[in-house]
Parts: C-alpha cells; structure tokens; sequence
C-alpha cells in the first residue's frame, strides 16, 4: 500500500496552479470573486428597474423589482411552504437517482455487457421530454401523490451522475491495479484502496451537476399538474390569473432553492475531495 502511495506522489507538483491576475495578491482576488458576482447582480436590478420606472415597461412583460419584492413579503410564508415542498420533492428525486446511478455504473465499469445494455437506456433517458412525461406520471400516480414529480427529479439526476462516476471508475492507472495485484490484494481491497478514491471526484461532480436539474426538473413537473403546492404550481397558478409579479416572486424563490442546492452540493464536494490524498483522480 505504501508503493501506491510514494507512486501518487510526484503528481502532487504536477496539479495546476490557479492563475493568478498580475498585481493581485490570493487575499484579493478572492475577495474580487466574492464581489464581482454581487456587483453585478446589484448593477442588474437597477437596470431593471430603470426600464420598468423610466422607460415604462408593461408590468405584464416585466414587473419591477420592488412589486415583485413587495409580493415576497407578503405571501411570504406561501412562498417558504411552496419552496418546502419543491425542495422536498428535488432532495428526494436527487438521492433516488444518485443512488441508482451510482449502482448501475459501478456494474457497467465491471461488466461489459451490462455496459452495453446500459448505454442505449442512458442515452434514452438524457432526453426524455418532461413536458411531456410529467402529465402522464401525474395521471399515473393519481392527484395527491408527489411520486410523479419526485420520479422525474430523479430521471433528471440519474444520467450526470451515472456518466460521471463510471467515468470516474475507468480512471485508475493500470500501474495501481498492477500493483494492488502484486500485493495479492482482493477484488473489495482494490475498489476500497485505489478506484473508490480515483471516482470519488467525478462522482462529486455529477451530484454538483444534478443538484441543479434535480430542482428544474421537479419545477417543471410541479407547473403541469398533480397535487396542489410547489413553486411550479404557483407560478402557473399566479400567471394565469394575471398576479405577475406574484408569479416572479415564486421565480424568484425557486432561483434560490436551486442556489442552495448547488451551494450544499458544491460545499459537500470540497469537504468530501478534503479527504482524499492529492493525485488519486489521476
């Protein structure tokens, strides 16, 4: 285990440094990725809300920041129980679909003909068409069951994590499996040792990637029927009842679960790659 280990080594001084902006010391230019981003934001609400107040859009193609502000206030906790329940149905359709993914790949990295089998049902799933499997699952399932949405968050996280994680698992240098041979060590001490940490980082990065799907995908599903709550259905309801900037405000809650979501996964990416020695990725 020891020779894995110093064979890692010399890649720790051939990982690429973060290239760094001339005369900006680190302190700054994380301080700048911090307050461009903001900048930015707070430069694109004035706009808006100069073309609503100066230049006289139509609240019916984009109310103004403050109406839509106004209605976050006061429809708040409907806004916070509608964010609860499309939450609920992401976290559960990602966990589902990670779970699953994560199974099917490790399969496919050890056996061929499961690969096989796999990759024409991967390929079909990466474009099925919410909009049109979500009426059908919510007719399925009946109007009260959320299993319809959450299956489709799930269908929607399933395929960046099944890609990621079996690209991940065909990563490990034939010179570590060579060695883990050597060392006599079984199938399970191998996958432990040397392939788990080589996927771990692209398994990260498909949970990173279907965090945000996951939410759009139960949005949508959310905005084409099934059991009354979810942000989905209260922009579709808002809409059709001409509450304009009602419907934006629920937009703009679901902006922010989607935020949280990619905000959870990405720190649990960085907790999770602390973990692993530097060079295990390959």
């Amino acid at each position: 285990m020891t020779t894995v280990r110093q064979a890692r080594r010399p890649e720790r001084s051939q990982r690429p440094v973060p290239p760094t902006a001339p005369g900006w010391s680190p302190a700054a230019e994380r301080r700048l990725r911090v307050i461009a981003p903001i900048a930015v934001g707070l430069l694109g609400l004035a706009l808006w809300q100069f073309l609503v107040s100066v230049v006289g859009v139509s609240d019916y193609l984009l109310p103004s920041p403050a109406a839509i502000l106004e209605q976050l206030v006061e429809f708040s906790s409907a806004i916070l129980q509608a964010t609860l329940v499309t939450g609920a149905n992401a976290l559960v359709g990602l966990v589902v679909g990670t779970v699953l993914a994560v199974l099917l790949a490790a399969l496919a990295a050890r056996w061929h003909a499961i690969d096989g089998m796999s990759a024409p049902i991967v390929a079909s799933l990466a474009v099925v068409p919410i909009v049109a499997l979500a009426p059908v699952l919510n007719s399925m399932f009946g109007a009260d069951s959320q299993f319809g949405r959450q299956a489709i968050a799930a269908l929607a996280a399933f395929v960046p994590v099944f890609l990621n994680t079996l690209r991940g698992l065909r990563q490990t240098l034939p010179v570590h499996r060579d060695l883990m041979r050597v060392y006599a060590a079984s199938g399970a001490q191998a996958f432990r040792t040397v392939t788990l940490p080589t996927a771990v980082p692209y398994l990260m990065t498909g949970i990173r990637i279907a965090s945000s799907l996951a939410v759009i995908s139960a949005l949508v599903a959310e905005y084409f029927g099934g059991p009354r709550g979810g942000l989905g259905t209260f922009i579709a309801t808002s809409a059709a009842t001409s509450a304009y900037a009602r419907a934006w405000a629920y937009v703009a809650a679901a902006i922010a679960l989607g935020l949280v979501f990619y905000l959870a996964t990405a720190l649990l990416e960085w907790l999770v790659l602390r973990r692993i020695p530097s060079g295990t990725a390959g």
